[in-house]
Order: structure tokens, then C-alpha cells, then sequence
């Protein structure tokens, strides 16, 4: 069984940075692919950003290249999400999740969601 935790979220004003976290406890694979969702309000969830837990590989949607960077810490099983240049339309709960077998596809854990809210 795997839980995630996330942390690091609050209330920032644009142009702003936030570092959120998500810790993992239970067994981890190196095949696992972490990712970093968000949901506004309305709106669809949408992929945020993604990195491989075994070769730290990464991803990202378009709307956050170049202002979000995602890293992991194996010693503290750990993900994070640095997110800089914040805009008023990165306001959303950000959901950490772990794709098991690594296809990025299907996610079987997600952790409880952490508000963002940037204001203008």
C-alpha cells in the first residue's frame, strides 16, 4: 500500500513561487511515475508535471514549461514541485499521484490535494 501526502500549498500573489511536496510512504518502485495533477474549480483535472522515480526522467504540460520544474528526493521519498513565474490561472488543488507500473496511464494513488491560490 502506498499513501501520498501533500504539502506547501497557500495563497501567493502572481509572479510568486510555492514549493509543494508530496511525500510517499509504502513500498516504491523504480518503474513508478509520479505526477503532479490539478483541478480547478469548473474545470477538468489536468496533468501538471510527471518525473520516473527510477531515472528521474520528466515531463510537463505546455502550460508550465520553463515556470515549474519537478525533482524527488529517494532518501526522503519525496516529490516536489517548484513552481515559479505564478499566474492567476495556476489557482487549482494540486493532487500528487503514483502510476505504479509506470505507464503515466493509469494512476492507482493520489494523495488528499493541496489548495493554490494566486492572486492578481
Amino acid at each position: 500500500q502506498v499513501q501520498l501526502v501533500e504539502s506547501g500549498g497557500g495563497l501567493v500573489q502572481a509572479g510568486g513561487s510555492l514549493r509543494l511536496s508530496c511525500v510517499v510512504s509504502g513500498r516504491t518502485f523504480s518503474s513508478s511515475f509520479m505526477g503532479w495533477f490539478r483541478q480547478a474549480p469548473g474545470k477538468e483535472r489536468e496533468f501538471v508535471a510527471g518525473i520516473r522515480w527510477g531515472s528521474s526522467s520528466t515531463y510537463y504540460a505546455d502550460s508550465v514549461k520553463g515556470r515549474f520544474t519537478i525533482s524527488r528526493d529517494s532518501a526522503k521519498n519525496t516529490v516536489y514541485l517548484q513552481m515559479n513565474s505564478l499566474k492567476p490561472e495556476d489557482t487549482a488543488v494540486y493532487y500528487c499521484a503514483c502510476s505504479r507500473d509506470g505507464s503515466a496511464r493509469d494512476y492507482d494513488y493520489w494523495g488528499q490535494g493541496t489548495q493554490v491560490t494566486v492572486s492578481s
